[in-house]
């Protein structure tokens, strides 16, 4: 758990703050998008989201440009900031807060890297059938609507 400590008058005060982290929804003009299966636990061989944690220093801008690059191999161009989300209980190794963006990137540079076990293209119907880690199946369902409102 990372937290900061304050000194107010000689006491220590410790404040535990959430981690920041990105996620990234690649997607090309047939809206079908890029998910890559877990290496790692939590959530080892579900299906995710490409992202991870911004690190110091960086904006929530280049840590999803870099996580993408990272974990799938593609170069991306951030189209939108979606949305954040922030629920304490959305990872259950501490309490996190994911700015999502959305993103164009070639799918013929796809490939697994770095904690990214496996890769693939999927659409909005191949939802169903899948085991998606974090609130990652709840994130997919406000972009499919979203993109069936455009």
């Amino acid at each position: 758990m990372f937290c900061f400590i304050f000194y107010f008058w000689g006491d220590k005060i410790k404040y535990k703050i959430p981690s920041l982290t990105v996620d990234i929804f690649i997607f090309n003009e047939n809206n079908e998008f890029i998910l890559i299966k877990r290496k790692n636990d939590p959530f080892k061989d579900y299906w995710a989201l490409p992202g991870g944690f911004v690190d110091y220093g960086e904006t929530t801008e280049h840590a999803a440009v870099r996580e993408a690059k990272e974990e799938t191999s593609i170069d991306v161009e951030l189209i939108k900031l979606f949305n954040v989300y922030s629920d304490p209980n959305r990872d259950p190794r501490r309490h996190t807060v994911s700015v999502f963006y959305l993103a164009h990137g070639n799918f013929d540079d796809a490939k697994a890297d770095d904690d990214a076990g496996d890769i693939g293209v999927f659409s909005f119907d191949d939802l169903k059938g899948l085991d998606l880690a974090f609130d990652h199946r709840m994130i997919l369902e406000e972009v499919k609507d979203y993109f069936e409102k455009d």
